[in-house]
């Protein structure tokens, strides 16, 4: 490793930077720390594939992807922001030396039980990039890299992001091929479509270099078209493999994809049961040196660069290439370059790496002339906010008015609807401004939080928020109140959605995020059930206008917090509005939840019900299909990443079964039971806080011990457990024995399951990107909502020719509620299923538990 240059930034992300582990075709490798002292291998990409708009999508697509690689033999990512001015992304650092080192310079070829577990280790690695839908199209000596338990591959799928750009692409501008010469397959000299076969070949040849020393087809005697044609077209050069392993590397060397043997063949036929130490004894001394090395490093004084008359073109010097060395500039312990030429072609035409993120630090004229992107400073403190967590108290406090004033309407609508003389249409039409408000603002609102930032997102939300709440306390009839609820509806879903977006973007460590996502989810969860415990005692005891007028200074207090505790994590570089997405999402949620509210009131067979689902669900399916294609409004591969999908699915499911459990107690406790509002509320505040202690105390701690699928679905088969107990309700019904344990039990549940469902939903998503994941959190969360109410409420007695008595009505009523339970814990379990599924134990597991 070499000393960082006055030139090189001190931090990238949230890491502080060290040393340069070298450089390559795109950009550079550094050493880096976590404020936790994490080491890390960051790789910062070069200013010319960061400024074109196609590697950037595609890499952002690619990091995504290479975050769901798991497994024992690769280095995992860890981290990475993909929209940064200049993307970079930080992976696991594996304190060893490259393979090509090891070979070239240390040791030699090696022997016949050292190339058997090498190749056990790299079929086993190569099926865990193959198993998150990667081709490593690289591998190569110096990405593969020599630890005392054994190998470790890196840059799997990077390079990917390089591949097939059109026009003037990266191909014809830089005119470098993607991969080595030395470690390529036949298909991917000719230019055809890879598939997992081609690292199958390279892994081949890599084998006949850890056995031999020597490069496969003569790389670098010969010119680079000469090598080319080589590869595609001659049988390869076996001498010196040893003799069990020459049939297998030469059926992995076979010119027509489909000869190879798969992976799993490949581990079948090298699975050895030997105990001994892997390696050589002279080489596990070498890598103990390695690693001492590596512990007494002490970087060099940091110096601020030094503006000095600069070139036409700003430039790095170029990576040494060493005579011996088959491949590339990589360095022992990084993420090795992508494309580096065999000894003998030269060094590849690799354009300078360019500026780094950050303004530069005064006047430079000249200096960085030839970018179009800031030159780098040199920072003094890392970019996470030292006062994020005065910061999560204030999102906290947002999202809990949020919450707060949901179930405060909710519990005093009665009292409203007394007090404004409402027929039951307009009482209709003022729960469902809110809903309708909110879903419509849900998309755009998440949007925005990317486009101008989630800090303004929120501040302007709980602004119009106070003044709504402000008009609700004063309306004197129902236009006016219908006109505040529907405001607090659209300002409600820019701060809900603002508020997750700032805890997703502001929390990256695995420890703290496991925290700031608990105290989340137990606000976002639970903060209706205590909104009706509330107001119902303010309805109750003062007057449902009081409760509009007691959100004021709650939103001006989150309000003063926002605006000077929060730090908003940097946005999205030339991010652009996304009109047809956030037309096809908006016009497809709100017909779709339009049409559950109408199915609740009216009945399925209602024709402008079908015709509001029939239409909204292909509107909302092309939204979908549109986020495939451009994915500004919502996160990358919504329906394609596991955890995020199964992260949607899940809230769906979780918030049906649990709001048409809340829909139904609320009704059952004040028609059957006979409780006032302020009671119904007060049933409540147990599972509100069982709640709390599940996302908090229980979840938020062992989500470091145990992978996120077996939480979720523990915490979801409690909650089913919970409403199955809530079903034994009678009409003499006692609140102690009959209501209290489900309650508490279901809420336990849903907060131990909430947590890790919320950080799943952000999972290989930059900081940029969270305002996307926040708006189908909030918009499965709804639609979840939505679907719970109407399972209850179509279930209800309808008016017929023989109107039912009151006790009829109370025993029908009963009987709609427990159909309901049983159904609102069927989708509890089914929504288990799903997360045990869909959620993978690989990658947010590791984010989390790190």
């Amino acid at each position: 490793m070499d000393q960082l240059t006055g030139k090189d930034p001190r931090f990238i992300g949230p890491y502080r930077l060290i040393a340069r582990l070298g450089a390559g075709g795109m950009g550079l490798v550094y050493l880096g720390r976590s404020e936790q002292g994490r080491t890390v291998a960051v790789k910062v990409v070069q200013a010319e594939y960061a400024g074109h708009p196609e590697f950037r999508r595609r890499f952002a697509r690619e990091v995504a992807a290479a975050r769901l690689v798991g497994g024992s033999w690769t280095a995992a990512v860890l981290d990475a922001d993909p929209e940064a001015d200049v993307p970079w992304v930080a992976t696991q650092y594996i304190p060893g030396p490259d393979l090509q080192t090891v070979v070239a310079k240390d040791f030699g070829p090696l022997p016949e039980d050292s190339v058997r577990i090498l190749a056990n280790r790299l079929a086993l690695a190569l099926q865990a990039v193959h198993g998150a839908g990667l081709i490593h199209r690289d591998l190569k000596p110096s990405n593969v890299l020599v630890t005392v338990d054994g190998p470790r591959v890196i840059d799997f799928g990077i390079a990917r992001a390089m591949d097939g750009l059109l026009g003037d692409s990266l191909h014809t501008h830089t005119g470098m091929l993607i991969g080595s010469p030395g470690f390529m397959s036949p298909e991917q000299v000719r230019g055809l479509e890879l598939t997992s076969a081609s690292d199958v070949f390279c892994l081949g040849a890599v084998l006949v270099y850890a056995s031999t020393g020597r490069l496969l087809f003569g790389a670098g005697e010969t010119g680079l078209n000469a090598h080319l044609f080589r590869i595609a077209e001659e049988e390869a050069d076996l001498t010196g493999v040893p003799e069990p392993f020459a049939e297998l590397v030469g059926a992995c060397l076979h010119k027509t994809p489909g000869e190879r043997p798969t992976l799993q063949q490949v581990v079948e036929q090298t699975t050895t049961d030997r105990a001994a130490e892997w390696l050589p004894s002279p080489v596990l001394a070498q890598l103990g040196r390695h690693a001492a090395e590596l512990l007494d490093y002490v970087p060099a004084p940091t110096q601020a660069p030094v503006a000095q008359p600069a070139p036409a073109v700003a430039s790095y010097p170029a990576p040494a290439y060493p005579p011996a060395a088959p491949a590339g500039a990589g360095a022992p312990g990084a993420a090795g370059p992508s494309v580096t030429p065999p000894p003998g072609f030269g060094p590849p035409a690799v354009p300078a790496p360019g500026p780094y993120p950050g303004p530069p630090p005064g006047p430079q004229p000249g200096l960085w002339a030839a970018s179009p992107l800031p030159a780098p400073a040199v920072q003094d403190s890392p970019p996470a906010h030292r006062g994020r967590w005065l910061g999560l108290v204030a999102v906290v406090l947002a999202q809990l008015l949020v919450g707060l004033q949901a179930g405060t309407f909710n519990i005093a609508l009665p009292s409203i609807q007394m007090s404004l003389h409402l027929s039951s249409a307009d009482r209709s039409t003022l729960v469902n401004s809110y809903t309708l408000a909110f879903v419509a603002l849900v998309v755009l609102g998440g949007h925005t939080a990317d486009l101008i930032g989630r800090k303004a997102t929120m501040v302007g939300g709980l602004a119009v928020f106070a003044a709504a709440s402000v008009l609700g306390g004063s309306a004197p009839d129902s236009t006016l109140l219908m006109l505040a609820r529907g405001l607090q509806g659209a300002s409600g879903a820019l701060v809900t959605v603002a508020a997750f977006a700032l805890v997703a973007a502001n929390f990256t460590d695995p420890k703290e995020r496991r925290t700031a996502f608990g105290l989340y989810a137990s606000v976002a969860g639970g903060g209706s059930l205590l909104g009706m415990f509330v107001g119902g005692w303010i309805a109750q005891t003062l007057s449902w206008r009081v409760a509009f007028f007691a959100d004021v200074p709650l939103a001006l207090v989150a309000l003063v917090g926002a605006l000077a505790l929060l730090h908003d994590a940097p946005r999205a570089a030339a991010a652009r509005f996304d009109v047809i997405g956030v037309l096809l999402g908006t016009c497809g949620m709100v017909a779709v939840t339009f049409g559950l509210i109408r199915a609740g009131s009216n009945g399925w067979s209602d024709l402008r019900t079908l015709i509001l689902l029939v239409v909204g669900t292909p509107v909302f399916l092309a939204f979908l299909w549109w986020q495939s294609r451009s994915e500004p409004a919502s996160p990358a591969g919504v329906a394609t990443n596991r955890n995020r999908l199964g992260s949607a699915i899940g809230m769906v499911l979780t918030g049906a079964g649990v709001f048409a459990m809340l829909t139904a107690l609320t009704l059952v406790g004040q028609m059957v039971l006979g409780r006032s509002p302020a009671g119904v509320g007060q049933d409540f505040l147990p599972m509100a806080l069982a709640l709390l202690l599940g996302a908090t105390l229980i979840s938020a701690r062992l989500a470091g011990r145990v992978p996120a699928r077996i939480l979720v679905a523990a915490g979801l088969v409690t909650t089913a457990l919970g409403l199955a107990l809530l079903t034994d309700v009678s009409l003499s019904g006692n609140y102690a024995t009959e209501v209290l344990p489900g309650l508490v039990i279901a809420g336990l549940g849903a907060g131990v399951a909430l947590m890790p469902l919320f950080a799943a939903a952000t999972s290989g998503l930059a900081p940029s990107r969270t305002g996307a994941a926040s708006a189908t959190v909030s918009a499965a969360l709804q639609l979840g909502a939505g679907a719970g109410s109407v399972l209850f409420l179509t279930g209800l007695p309808r008016s017929s020719a023989t109107p039912l008595g009151l006790s009829e009505f109370r025993l029908a009523l009963l009987h709609t509620y427990t159909t309901t339970l049983w159904s609102a814990a069927a989708l509890a379990l089914l929504a288990a299923l799903t997360a045990g599924l869909l959620l993978t134990s690989r990658p947010e597991d590791r984010a989390l538990s790190r």
